[in-house]
């Protein structure tokens, strides 16, 4: 017998994306400019998005699938190497491997965490081994001194993948300025927003200067200005490059919300805390561990359905959930699970056994600065009524 209740309360949407008038002002000054493209806007970017974090150089692009492709092209990266890739993690990570017909090599996470275990890193790796790409899952950093140490010992590169991570920090150290490369997410759910976009930061300005050539078509790197009062028209193709340019008003949209990013953190975690709180007064959902070295950026909020407490599984919870009108997500489904990496690269079914369980209780929460506390405790309220109903 069904107990999914009938209600008319306003859906609450997993993700709903701060902006203000800031925002608008910024996107209306650069319409107003007469231009619109990568420019003025987006070099402003890099630099205050660099100052922020601390890093040397960032390189602005149109998302952070770019930015991963960007990085391992930098690092040199060729058809027949290998690339190690948590199976825990969203298609990008992943795919950008493949378009340089590499083989990511997947790892399983840690038994306690959804992060990439450093042990299976070094077991993993091989003679053909090119870089490793850590992800930092929910916000959370890795451990990547380990991570770190492994890479220099077997002289790969490391990329991390920080779409979930700004801004975050690990033993006093912003996430950015650790690995040789770092990438950022600026989709419409993240931290911060520009629609879609991201950037890459590194110390290498070798990795910048080719990084910025190749986002766009492989253009001599000043190319852009070639439509200003003081640019020329000539332009040399120094080789194939991509179209991964950010755009200024993109830019201008990333730079008011990049004032805010602090404020912005400080607010997730404080509705971090408020779950946690809650969910550690009754049975049936784990909350997620806190790092005791780390800033958590609280990209995401992921608790793991208590099997040994309820008679229902992370399917049904969602449903419940649903239908009080929360919404929810699931981070991630593990690359070996999916067909591509099944039919192609001959992953199976049963092959990182840590992944496929922390898989099968994840539920992301709605996790954004502009809920109220009406909100939060109405998610409270709805996972305290799940685990009495459906008490073990």
């Amino acid at each position: 017998m069904s107990h999914l209740p009938v209600t008319e309360t306003l859906f609450l949407p997993f993700h709903r994306t701060s902006v203000g008038e800031e925002e608008a002002r910024a996107v209306l000054d650069v319409l107003q400019s007469g231009w619109l493209t990568s420019g003025p806007k987006v070099k402003e970017f890099e630099t205050e998005f660099a100052r922020f974090i601390g890093a040397a150089h960032a390189v602005a692009v149109n998302s952070c699938t770019a930015a991963l492709h960007l990085a391992l092209a930098a690092c040199g990266v060729e058809e027949g190497d290998e690339v190690i890739v948590p199976t825990m993690t969203f298609a990008a990570t992943g795919e950008v491997v493949q378009y340089f017909k590499c083989k990511p090599i997947l790892v399983d996470c840690k038994k306690e965490s959804f992060h990439i275990d450093p042990e299976q890193i070094d077991r993993a790796i091989t003679s053909r081994t090119r870089a490793i790409v850590p992800v930092h899952f929910a916000g959370f950093p890795c451990e990547m001194d380990a991570i770190v140490d492994i890479a220099k010992k077997q002289k790969v590169r490391v990329i991390e993948d920080a779409a979930h991570s700004f801004p975050a920090s690990y033993n006093g150290r912003m996430i950015g300025t650790i690995g040789d490369l770092t990438c950022f997410s600026f989709y419409a759910t993240k931290s911060i927003t520009t629609g879609e976009g991201g950037m890459v930061t590194t110390e290498n300005p070798e990795f910048a200067d080719r990084m910025r050539i190749l986002s766009l078509h492989g253009i001599s790197k000043d190319a852009w200005t070639r439509y200003a009062a003081n640019g020329a028209w000539r332009y040399d193709i120094l080789e194939m490059g991509f179209k991964d340019n950010l755009t200024d008003l993109q830019a201008a949209l990333g730079l008011a919300q990049l004032e805010k990013a602090e404020l912005f953190r400080k607010r997730r975690a404080a509705i971090a805390r408020l779950y946690s709180l809650s969910l550690a007064s009754f049975d049936g959902f784990l909350p997620p561990p806190e790092p005791d070295n780390s800033c958590h950026a609280w990209h995401l909020y992921v608790v793991r359905v208590d099997p040994s407490c309820l008679t229902i599984g992370r399917d049904q919870v969602i449903e419940e959930l649903k239908a009080r009108r929360i919404g929810t997500s699931v981070h991630f489904i593990p690359l070996h699970l999916h067909s591509l990496y099944q039919k192609r690269l001959g992953y199976r079914t049963g092959q990182f056994p840590h992944a496929e369980q922390h898989f099968a209780n994840a539920i992301s929460l709605p996790l954004f600065p502009d809920m109220t506390r009406e909100e939060i405790d109405r998610v409270i309220a709805a996972l305290q009524e799940i685990a009495v109903t459906y008490r073990r």
